[in-house]
């Protein structure tokens, strides 16, 4: 984390998302100010308005990565239930912190149609995995649910991405099971 860290002489712009990231997902969107992002970057809020113009165009920047990174998981989707399931982690956990935030302020999320975007591409998703079948749509969503869950209330475990990983999806595995 950059708590108490010392800039960096690297890309503010960079800085400035890493540091809101972690304060999002700490305290939450709506909770966290731009002085206190500009504060612990020890920049001005005028320094800070230079890299972005307002709060929200700060977290579309955040949210930016996320949505490429799902548009490219769901073309390149791996055909067997296992290969899904490892790719669909491995995005939640590239973007955990993300996660976390955005379920600190979920009213953002509608602020931002997320949520509509959210469900079309987990609908999608329950449907690549498991067919469109309701009943076999519900598996696939317990065993997604699952997996994302895990990575957010593990979101600091130091095996979260080992032994945690195994773990869920093998338990997701056992979801997607009639």
């Amino acid at each position: 984390m950059l708590r108490g860290m010392p800039r960096l002489n690297t890309d503010t712009r960079e800085e400035v998302k890493a540091v809101a990231l972690e304060l999002f997902s700490d305290n939450g969107f709506e909770q966290t100010s731009l002085r206190e992002i500009a504060e612990r970057l020890g920049i001005t809020k005028a320094a800070l308005y230079y890299h972005f113009a307002s709060k929200k165009d700060l977290l579309n920047a955040l949210l930016e990565p996320l949505l490429k990174d799902v548009g490219a998981f769901l073309e390149e989707l791996p055909p067997e239930p296992r290969g899904a399931l490892e790719a669909y982690f491995d995005l939640c956990y590239t973007h955990r912190r993300l996660f976390l935030g955005l379920l600190r302020d979920v009213q953002v999320m509608n602020q931002l149609d997320l949520v509509h975007a959210v469900i079309g591409w987990r609908t999608r998703l329950d449907t690549l995995l498991a067919g469109p079948e309701p009943a076999d749509r519900v598996r696939a969503v317990v065993a997604l649910g699952g997996l994302q869950d895990t990575v957010i209330l593990f979101v600091d475990h130091p095996d979260l991405h080992t032994t945690i990983r195994t773990q869920a999806i093998a338990a997701a595995l056992r979801a997607l099971q009639p």
